[in-house]
């Protein structure tokens, strides 16, 4: 009598013992959901919006932009200081530093550019008080397949910033250009010529679709939804917009072409919004 309650007390520890076992090996159990992961709305603009504008932007947005350098065709830079005031809004961080034009990197002397501006990024990243590893997107406003040149100073980016305990990222287009044997995203062309690890993708698609257009949903489309999909963040719409590419948006772009947060009534801040998996994408808090 006891050796048959011993026996089936062990049997009874044997299968309870074993469960979260069979539960992890389950197919079931390892499968995610996509439409399950969460994401966060963001905003980017070049010029600082000002202090009164942070309380009124927090309240549609959990991060913004964030330049490091001067943004494109302006020769100052007004987001330098300005990290506290929106740590203090709760606001996460999208780095940003001006990519080089293609016109603008010659042969060996590109390598030595992208080291000299990686090195530029991570003393202003340092200089603002962001932590490394954050992670710095490098603006590239070029579409399509990138010249040998540019993939030379990208690669010698990423290696500056990782010496420098910063991690490379590309902001670039993940909108497909057809070519005459193929079809092409800047995303996939930089991947083809450098070790994926090398770099996070901030992707750029207003089309639509996929783009939704100029709106602020709750739930927010994946970054994937974009068209690239290991793309951490994507902005789906710009200020001003392309009309070529949002002829099939729904109604939301103002009647000058750009983009303005619903708290903004007096339409003074145009600006793009971004779609992330992470509510600080930079890691920059």
């Amino acid at each position: 009598m006891n050796s048959l309650r011993c026996l089936t007390t062990w049997l009874l520890l044997l299968c309870i013992g074993s469960l979260p076992l069979v539960h992890a090996l389950s197919p079931r159990a390892e499968k995610t959901d996509p439409a399950s992961k969460r994401a966060y709305l963001g905003f980017d603009r070049n010029i600082f919006p000002g202090k009164a504008a942070l309380p009124v932007l927090r309240k549609t947005f959990t991060f913004s932009g964030y330049w490091l350098s001067p943004p494109p065709g302006e020769k100052t830079n007004t987001w330098l200081g300005q990290r506290e005031l929106l740590r203090a809004q709760g606001f996460g961080f999208l780095l940003l530093y001006r990519g080089p034009q293609t016109r603008d990197l010659k042969n060996q002397a590109a390598a030595e550019k992208g080291t000299s501006d990686a090195r530029d990024a991570a003393s202003a990243a340092k200089r603002e008080g962001f932590p490394a590893p954050s992670i710095i997107f490098l603006d590239i406003e070029e579409g399509g397949r990138l010249p040998a040149t540019y993939h030379a100073y990208l690669r010698a980016w990423a290696s500056g910033l990782s010496e420098a305990g910063y991690r490379a990222g590309a902001y670039c287009s993940g909108i497909p250009v057809k070519e005459p044997s193929a079809t092409i995203t800047t995303a996939d062309d930089i991947r083809a010529h450098a070790p994926s690890q090398d770099f996070v993708f901030y992707i750029f698609n207003d089309v639509c679709p996929p783009s939704p257009g100029c709106t602020f949903p709750q739930n927010p489309p994946s970054p994937e939804a974009g068209g690239v999909p290991d793309a951490r963040v994507w902005q789906f719409a710009q200020s001003p917009r392309r009309l070529e590419r949002t002829v099939h948006c729904p109604p939301g772009y103002h009647t000058d072409g750009n983009c303005y947060a619903p708290g903004d009534t007096a339409h003074t801040w145009f600006l793009d919004v971004n779609s992330a998996s992470s509510p600080d994408p930079s890691s920059g808090r």
